[in-house]
Order: structure tokens, then sequence, then C-alpha cells
């Protein structure tokens, strides 16, 4: 679908541009790419159990996203343990990390009432623990996992109970790879805006950092969130707000983009140019909107290692050295951004024959940064990004094709993949078809900003 120029300005440049309104409602639009597996559609959700150990293994601790905390039960058969996805969802995958006590023989059940009528869409009695991946086909609200019989004297246990597919509910904020609501802390102590609306920061750092270093700066202020988490935002004409962690000069810093009016507010998590620092925003409107956009939080849950491991053992060969030194462990540069995929770099002809075969003349580093005549064109920026451009022009616009071949920027795939709801700005017409982590809503209340490490 066309798009406007306006989109390149959100990118780390000199240059931002006021009339953000000109953006139309499809900027919000969900993704997901058939490139990447089913979205896990459990984490956060309602988790409940025919029993647990004691208070410190609830049932919610296998649906958390953190692998340091478990649900363990009673010491007796049957056993179960049952997540409500909310609302009814197709079931691709479930996924099951055991701890030492785990079921010798089970079912993967799934319910439309979440009570009465279950249905056996996994069975096994020859189970040996450890981590599962089972390929499962059904719908329901409810999953739940139906031990019958224990392979040790313990109960059963579980790291993490991981459901993936299409549907379910989406809680407050939420939606695929958002946090759960209990990650933002308690929204009905947030001050009411004297201007335009209230921007709280939050420290996400798994403590990693204390509250006292980590920064925020705008507009000629700079404070740490110890001494003001809150910041009253006035409207203004464009604007970013910068976030350092250790100290106000860190290099581990990062920066989220807006323009606010009279009584709007439209902004952007950027990674046009860098990955630098796991940002998350959830905005709330007066009217009920409720939106969270930013990296995932699967990536706020592990540590900055972790997600830098995560990108090299992603990404294609070409693309492994952005988070590997020097880079790391500072920042993941976009392609068009690192000397490898410019001009005289190892890769500087990794798009060209791609491009040269729709007629685009470009090198690598004008596609992967919009730039030169692509500038001008926004639709095949995207499409050569994404590896659509030799298909139907009326398949540009479906993500469900996006990514499916090389070349394509695995650099913003990545960025996708790890996206709340699967959205990112991982180049900058990344707006196209709706793919960017853009919101924008009249009469906004307060935004909240996730800042993690």
């Amino acid at each position: 679908m066309p798009t406007t120029a306006l989109s390149r300005r959100w990118r780390r440049g000199p240059t931002l541009l006021a009339a953000l309104a000109l953006f139309t409602a499809s900027a919000l639009a969900a993704a997901n790419p058939a490139a990447a597996a089913d979205p896990l559609i459990s984490q956060g959700k309602t988790t409940v159990a025919s029993s647990t150990e004691n208070a410190g293994t609830p049932a919610s601790a296998a649906t958390d996203g953190n692998t340091g905390t478990r649900w363990s039960s009673a010491f007796s058969d049957p056993q179960w343990i049952q997540v409500d996805l909310g609302a009814s969802a197709t079931v691709s995958q479930v996924v099951l990390n055991w701890e030492a006590a785990y079921a010798r023989a089970f079912q993967i059940q799934v319910s439309a009432d979440c009570n009465t009528n279950w249905n056996t869409i996994y069975n096994t009695t020859t189970s040996n623990g450890g981590v599962q991946t089972l390929a499962v086909n059904g719908s329901g609200r409810c999953v739940r996992v139906y031990g019958t019989q224990r392979a040790t004297q313990w109960g059963y246990s579980l790291w993490e109970f991981q459901v993936y597919g299409t549907g379910g509910g989406q809680g407050p904020g939420g939606g695929t790879g958002a946090p759960p609501d209990s990650f933002w802390g308690d929204t009905n102590s947030i001050p009411a805006a004297h201007n335009v609306l209230t921007v709280k920061i939050m420290n996400k750092t798994n403590g990693k950092y204390p509250d006292s270093q980590v920064y925020w700066s705008f507009n000629g202020q700079t404070h740490s969130i110890a001494e003001q988490p809150y910041l009253d935002m006035p409207a203004n004409s464009a604007g970013r707000m910068y976030f350092y962690l250790g100290s106000p000069t860190s290099q581990y810093n990062d920066f989220i983009e807006f323009t606010v009016g009279p009584s709007v507010f439209n902004g952007n998590t950027t990674r046009v140019d860098a990955f630098a620092l796991k940002l998350m925003m959830r905005l709330k409107a007066k009217d009920g909107y409720d939106v969270t956009v930013g990296d995932s939080y699967d990536l706020f849950q592990e540590d900055r290692t972790a997600t830098f491991q995560r990108f090299v053992n992603e990404v294609p060969t070409e693309f492994k050295g952005l988070a590997q030194a020097p880079n790391a462990p500072l920042r993941i540069p976009s392609p068009g951004s690192d000397p490898a995929f410019r001009t005289g770099g190892q890769y500087q002809n990794y798009f060209t024959a791609y491009a040269q075969s729709v007629g685009v003349n470009e090198p690598t580093s004008n596609i992967t940064g919009c730039a030169g005549s692509m500038a001008g064109n926004p639709d095949m920026c995207a499409a050569l990004n994404r590896h659509v451009a030799t298909l139907p022009r009326d398949q540009w616009g479906n993500p469900t094709q996006y990514y499916k071949a090389a070349p394509a920027n695995y650099y913003a795939k990545f960025w996708h993949d790890h996206g709340v709801n699967k959205l990112a700005y991982g180049f900058p017409y990344d707006d196209v078809a709706g793919q960017s982590s853009f919101i924008s809503h009249g009469n906004p209340q307060w935004l909240i900003v996730a800042v993690g490490w």
C-alpha cells in the first residue's frame, strides 16, 4: 500500500517533522510474518493448577516468561495445570520446560469452556522430560497439561509452559509479545497531567541498575527516575526523549521519538539506525485506547548478553557481525549504518542483483537506508527489504510473504520477530503496510516507557 515520505523522518537523523497526524490508522495494524513461528499467546495469561507444592511454586510461575521460576504440584497423580488464553485460539505448538520432577505420562488438552469439556490433542506415556516442543493442532480458550503418571517420587514441575498459536485475548495494553499487566505496576497512581499527558519512566533492567542510575533527558531536563520518574509532557513540534544507564553521559543510551500536539500523541520506538537499549511504550488515552509497542517481553526478561547472542543465532551469516565486536556490547547497528554493508565493505553487494532484477540500481546501503532513489519510493524500498519485490504488486502489502528468502533485511526481521505484535521500525519505510511500532491517539492520558538492559 502507498505510504508517505513523512515516515522516513522517524529515524535517527537530525530532523523530525511535526505533522505526524497525517499518519493513517493502518500504522497500528498488527503483523504476523509467516517466516516466523506462530506467536506465543500464553505468557502472562491467567494460569491455575490442580495443586501447588507451596506458595513459592504457583501455577502462574509457569507462564511468566521467567525460566528461574516454576510451578510444582502435590506429590500424587493425577495433576494438571491450565492456562486461559482469554478467548478462543488455534493452537499449533506447546513447549514444556520440565524441572527434574517431570511427567512420564501426560496429555495436552484444549477446552472451549475451560471446565468440563476437554479435547486431547497430544498424548504420551513415554516422556523423558527436559524441554519438549510438541506440534499440535486444536482450538479452544484454555489449554492444559494433564499428568497421569509421575516420573519421580515428587510431583509435577514446569519451569515454563508455553502455548503458540493465533487468536486468544489481550490484557490491558497487550497483544503478542506484550508483558503481563503486572509489568507496568500501579497505573492508577500515575498523576494527572496539567499539560497534554503524563510520561512515566520505568526501570526494567532486572536489577542491573538502581533507579538512581537510570536517567531520562528531554528538553533540557535530565533526571534519574529516583529523582523524578514523571514528566508532565507539553505540546511540542517534534522531540526525542533519551535514556541512559549508569550515568547521564553513558554510552548505554537510546531514545524514543514523538510529536505531541495540544490533544494528541504521535510516537514510536525506533531501530532504524541501531539497537542500544530495550524500550517498550504503553499509551493510554482518556477514551480507553490502550496500546503497547516496542521490544517484546521475552527480550526484557533476559540479560543483554543473551539478547546479543539471540540475534547472532537467528540471523544469517552476513548479519551476525552486527551483534559482535566491535559493536557489542554497546549496540547492534542496522546494516545501513555498518561499514560491512556500505561501499567497500564485505557485503556491499548484498542486495545488488536482487534490486537490479526489478530495475533498481542502488547500493545495498541505500536500500537498507531507503536513500537515493529509494527516498521517494517507499513501497519499493520496503518490498526490497522484505524480499517481496519480485512478487505481484498486490502481494507487497501481505505480511505473510515477508522475509521468506534472501536477500532480505534480517536485522529488521529480528526486531519484528521480537517486537510487541510483531511491529518494529527496522528501516526508514517500515511503516509501509502498517508494520512499524508507531502509535497515535487523541486525548492521551499517560505514556509509560519501560527501559531495559
